[in-house]
């Protein structure tokens, strides 16, 4: 069985990035729910409690049932999960006269914890809290301070708990990875031994063992994600794996042509299905954001289904789903709202005799890029941006028309090849243009015009739950922009985004 930590989710922008630094230490995680966690079972070595928007005084503040934990397991509150540990057993969390938020630095630190090996007093730490610890219960030892903080790490006498009201895994904190590592890997025991090498051996094992001589139908998109699983599947099963590319009318200019021809160079069985009459019809006259992703995710399933039919005996639907899919697809009361939904997170319809398997379903998007060069996959293909699953619909606020998308395509495609040709590509995570519902007025040539105006949007990132704008040079933009009010009919006007996420997200819609 593999080592494994489990991080409770309080709601925090951060949570992610817990699991993005305990993995990065070559050490499996999970994120679950303060409220719905797994059982624990001998595989997991540790559990870390993360921050939350919630103040431990809130009268509905999320409260964790921590009885098969505390004192059983080695645990970590951090930020929310430290005042929680104090709060809830008897110490006191105030409402501090020093709202403490960004760089501090550790005053004081017990040189004998365990938690603190190899740090010294004065690192700096990235506080975010406007509660703080007052008084600690009776059987607490501090072990750490700032200068307004005095309670700024503490650790339980007689037991392998420990909490802190910084937060390690930013990257403000200088030592954070350090305290990480001293918690998993020494406190907790954690073997270091989840590498990419080591996730394909176990997924296609496990993968052979769950399908089977069964036959697995996969939907190809062209982008890493959905490669890297039917690379994986094909290691797995061979030519019981049949891949279907969908053209729906919302993919970037030439991209169903070249991707049905980059994949002949992988030995996969491709079939490609032109849809794009079907998912225009049913997108006619739809404004909204989610009910357009819903509309195209049915409508994915629905050619699913026809093609399933066509393949005798398929008993299974590949796909491409990734962990922050299925996290920023999960609410409870307490975490974070789902922001937006994913087509390809959870079950399908019944009519749909199809089992859902997602060799990547425990991946952030740089994982599956280390396991695919692991796979021996193409570093141009690795290197591919993301591409939302909706594809340019989310990209055209408002209706969908075939005339749109044929715009936007031709925006996106001098924007895109624009980064290639400046060598911008790869400093960039994910770019594209988006299709304002939005007329300006201008002046071309000696005439008055009224047309629409585009968003230019490139961000930069690890794995897409953070992400900040792209400081493309100006000369750059100033070209691209010339270039799209040149070229293309009914374009008048070219912004650039310069949000990042938190608090917009990448995507418009």
């Amino acid at each position: 069985m593999q080592d494994t930590i489990l991080i409770l989710d309080f709601g925090s922008q951060y949570t992610q990035l817990i699991a993005r630094r305990v993995r990065e230490l070559n050490i499996y995680c999970e994120i679950h729910p303060f409220n719905n966690f797994p059982e624990i079972t001998s595989d997991i070595k540790g559990v870390i409690l993360s921050g939350s928007p919630f103040s431990v005084r809130d009268a509905k503040s999320p409260i964790p049932d921590l009885s098969a934990i505390k004192g059983k397991l080695p645990l970590l509150g951090v930020c929310y999960g430290a005042q929680f540990l104090a709060n809830h057993y008897g110490g006191e969390v105030v409402a501090s006269e020093h709202r403490e938020y960004g760089r501090a630095n550790l005053t004081y630190i017990d040189k004998a914890s365990d938690l603190f090996s190899g740090i010294e007093t004065g690192s700096q730490v990235w506080m975010s809290h406007g509660d703080t610890i007052s008084k600690l219960p009776e059987n607490y030892s501090r072990i750490g301070s700032s200068k307004d903080v005095e309670n700024a790490a503490f650790k339980i006498e007689g037991e392998t708990t420990y909490a802190i009201q910084f937060h390690p895994e930013v990257y403000h904190t200088a030592d954070g990875l350090t305290l990480l590592k001293n918690f998993v890997a020494e406190i907790c025991g954690c073997d270091q031994s989840w590498t990419p090498a080591s996730y394909i051996d176990t997924t296609v094992a496990e993968l052979k063992e769950k399908i089977g001589n069964d036959r697995v139908i996969l939907g190809l998109s062209g982008g890493v994600d959905s490669t890297v699983a039917a690379t994986l599947l094909s290691r797995a099963i061979g030519e019981n794996l049949y891949c279907i590319f969908v053209d729906n009318g919302l993919l970037r200019k030439y991209e169903f042509e070249s991707v049905l021809k980059q994949y002949e160079h992988l030995g996969l069985n491709v079939k490609g299905v032109d849809s794009k009459s079907k998912f225009y019809k049913e997108l006619e006259g739809e404004s909204d954001p989610e009910t357009k992703r819903k509309i195209i995710g049915r409508v994915f399933i629905e050619v699913f289904d026809e093609e399933s039919h066509l393949v005798e005996d398929a008993k299974w639907l590949g796909q491409g789903t990734i962990y922050p899919d299925v996290i920023e697809s999960v609410s409870v009361n307490g975490p974070s709202a789902t922001i937006k939904s994913h087509h390809n997170v959870g079950g399908l319809p019944d009519y749909m005799k199809l089992k859902v398997v997602e060799p990547l379903r425990s991946l952030f998007k740089d994982e599956v890029r280390r396991v695919g060069k692991e796979l021996g996959l193409a570093a141009d293909l690795l290197g591919r941006h993301p591409f939302p699953g909706p594809g340019l619909a989310i990209r055209i606020l408002g209706d969908i028309t075939p005339e749109k998308v044929a715009t936007l395509q031709e925006v996106d495609h001098i924007f895109i090849q624009g980064l290639k040709d400046e060598g911008l590509y790869d400093e960039v995570w994910q770019a594209g243009a988006i299709l304002l519902p939005v007329q300006t007025v201008g002046v071309m040539g000696d005439e008055r015009t009224y047309e629409n105006a585009v968003a230019l949007r490139a961000v930069s990132s690890t794995d897409g739950m953070t992400a900040d704008w792209c400081h493309l040079p100006y000369e750059f933009l100033a070209r691209i922009s010339s270039e799209v009010i040149n070229k293309v009919k009914g374009i008048n006007r070219v912004v650039y985004d310069i949000s990042s996420k938190p608090p917009a997200t990448i995507e418009w819609e």
